[in-house]
């Protein structure tokens, strides 16, 4: 029988889940910690002022104080957006992976005209990078996106390392988006060598992968630090829409992350109907925590279609196409078993040692996220 949090709509499916004697799941008890780390009130802003005019203290003499990484989104413009608004020099830097929206371009031209800001977008080969996704999905791993995901890391702690930044704003926030389970999404540098040694065809030669020893100099050599910034404000993705329409003509594009066509085709075709995970779960529990949504409407808000069926059969033949399969090919590897990252080489087993290293160093605010025992699972 299926258990549901007493709290959010996490259920006994999500891999990594537990419940106390009360029914509440072990994300929430990770959100109650993030809101004594982030809390909103004086001495939450108090700590905001101090790193503010630290980065900006920093920042001083130098082109910019800070990179801010843009997809043409909600968050990451609103963090260009806010970035400016508190005073701070952002450089604006943007992956093009090959699969931007002609949305998602207007809103980062938009944004970056309108507030003044220096954008840099790295692009990389788009033959090899083809090659490193139809790998992904020849693994049969719900990690397809981890290749673009670890790519943004990368070049964001590059641009930082060029510019003698030691501050990267991320537009990521636990009171919005939750915690995707490990089981879900996991990625690595390794990972994404062995899956693609295993599974492409050409050559890894320009793509922006992350290893451990890439990671390891850019956190505690060039002491990068990644800022939460939506972490410290009482951040609502609805009104933050409202405001960036009328600050800098943001647009909206319809569903979280569908700025992608490609994240937007994984997310309401893919996941679901292969591997049986509809990220809203993660996401509605999030806002459900952060009182910005109900329970009773989460679960109603997951009974409804993500996204039209037509639109999705519309995505699923763009993307066979520019992918260069075949839907004969495409349908074979759709039908290959499910696996996981487990089933594949990985930093995963060293990271599970270093974890007491690791959670020091988030500590220190040295590494970007902290290791909780809930992403440690076992075959």
């Amino acid at each position: 029988m299926v258990q549901i949090c007493a709290r959010c709509i996490l259920d006994s499916s999500i891999p990594g889940i537990r419940f106390d004697d009360e029914g509440i799941c072990n994300y929430c008890k990770i959100h109650d910690e993030m809101e004594k780390k982030y809390p909103l009130n004086e001495m939450g802003q108090q700590k905001f002022n101090q790193l503010l005019a630290k980065i900006k203290a920093e920042g001083k003499g130098k082109r910019y104080d800070c990179i801010v990484g843009v997809s043409g989104g909600t968050d990451s413009t609103y963090c260009l957006y806010m970035a400016k608004k508190l005073g701070l020099r952002p450089l604006a830097v943007h992956f093009d992976n090959g699969w931007d929206t002609d949305i998602a371009v207007d809103n980062i031209k938009n944004a970056v005209t309108k507030l003044g800001v220096d954008l840099r977008t790295i692009t990389c080969d788009w033959e090899e990078f083809k090659d490193i996704q139809i790998a992904f999905l020849k693994a049969s791993v719900p990690d397809v996106e981890i290749p673009t995901d670890l790519a943004i890391l990368s070049i964001l702690y590059q641009a930082a390392a060029d510019e003698g930044i030691r501050y990267v704003i991320n537009g990521t926030t636990f009171r919005t988006e939750g915690r995707i389970p490990i089981g879900w999404t996991y990625m690595d540098g390794k990972y994404i060598k062995s899956v693609h040694k295993m599974f492409g065809k050409n050559k890894l030669r320009s793509f922006p992968n992350l290893t451990i020893s890439d990671a390891f100099y850019y956190i505690f050599v060039k002491r990068i630090r990644q800022i939460f910034l939506l972490n410290y404000i009482d951040y609502r993705k609805e009104e933050a829409k409202k405001i960036l329409e009328k600050e800098v003509g943001w647009k909206d594009y319809g569903g979280k992350h569908y700025e992608s066509v490609y994240t937007r085709f994984v997310s309401s075709y893919l996941l679901p109907k292969k591997f049986h995970i509809d990220k809203r779960v993660v996401e509605y529990s999030a806002l459900v925590r952060s009182n910005q949504m109900t329970r009773d409407e989460a679960l109603r808000k997951m009974k409804e279609e993500p996204y039209p069926e037509d639109k999705k059969r519309e995505d699923k033949e763009y993307v066979i196409k520019k992918l260069g399969l075949t839907k004969d090919e495409f349908e074979e590897i759709f039908a290959r078993e499910p696996k996981t990252f487990l089933d594949y080489p990985t930093y995963y087993p060293l990271i599970k040692k270093l974890k007491v290293i690791i959670n020091l160093a988030h500590k220190l605010n040295l590494s970007p996220k902290k290791f909780y025992d809930v992403d440690f699972i076992e075959r």
